[in-house]
């Protein structure tokens, strides 16, 4: 039965443990939605989902975010049908009260995101992110912060798996998707969740242009 606090006890089976901590952890599942759900999923969101190029401050100066991005309000009227369509099938797994979804779209091999954490100040605590991947497999890096105990992890994301993780494994694990020069098509991924109220996950982007 799934847990009240979010906590994952809905990998009974089928899921890869990566890191165990009081809230659940990292896990991985492949294979929460089936090939051929995931590729029209897949195909409806690139279509219908509002992308956005923004930019952001590093290290005093302004840089492409080298992906394109949308975030929404699951309860917002402009919300892509597909995208609830796939929160249902999270919901039969995770028992989380998810209010939002942020969604990138990494274009090519050539599209990243830097090794991070998410920002525990928007989100409510002792509540799970949930990764959902769609298109060509990109590879994961989740890597332990400083002074905590484990090893580096490559996971390759396979379309239509869920990636788990705890409020608590933000405060001890980085996660990326490194650039790659293999030939790879493009991948939408999903990430859903509670964010405390006025939680604003885009703080420091702009539109690019």
């Amino acid at each position: 039965m799934p847990s009240s606090t979010g906590q994952p006890s809905l990998f009974a089976t089928g899921d890869v443990a990566l890191f165990d901590d009081a809230e659940g952890g990292i896990r991985y599942r492949p294979g929460l939605i089936d090939v051929d759900t995931a590729s029209r999923l897949f195909h409806a969101l690139l279509q219908n989902v509002e992308w956005r190029a923004l930019q952001r401050e590093m290290y005093e100066r302004t840089v492409d975010v080298p992906r394109l991005i949308a975030s929404y309000p699951l309860d917002a009227p402009a919300l892509p049908s597909a995208v609830g369509e796939i929160l249902q099938v999270v919901q039969q797994v995770v028992d989380a009260p998810f209010d939002s979804v942020g969604i990138n779209l990494y274009r090519d091999g050539g599209d990243s995101v830097a090794p991070h954490s998410d920002t525990l100040h928007a989100l409510m605590p002792r509540q799970p992110i949930a990764l959902v991947s769609l298109g060509d497999v990109r590879d994961m890096v989740i890597t332990p912060k400083p002074g905590i105990r484990g090893r580096r992890i490559r996971l390759p994301l396979e379309p239509g798996s869920l990636l788990l993780m705890s409020h608590a494994s933000q405060s001890t694990h980085d996660h990326g998707i490194p650039k790659t020069r293999e030939a790879v098509g493009p991948r939408i991924s999903l990430a859903f969740r509670v964010r405390q109220p006025g939680g604003d996950l885009l703080r420091g982007y702009r539109p690019a242009g």
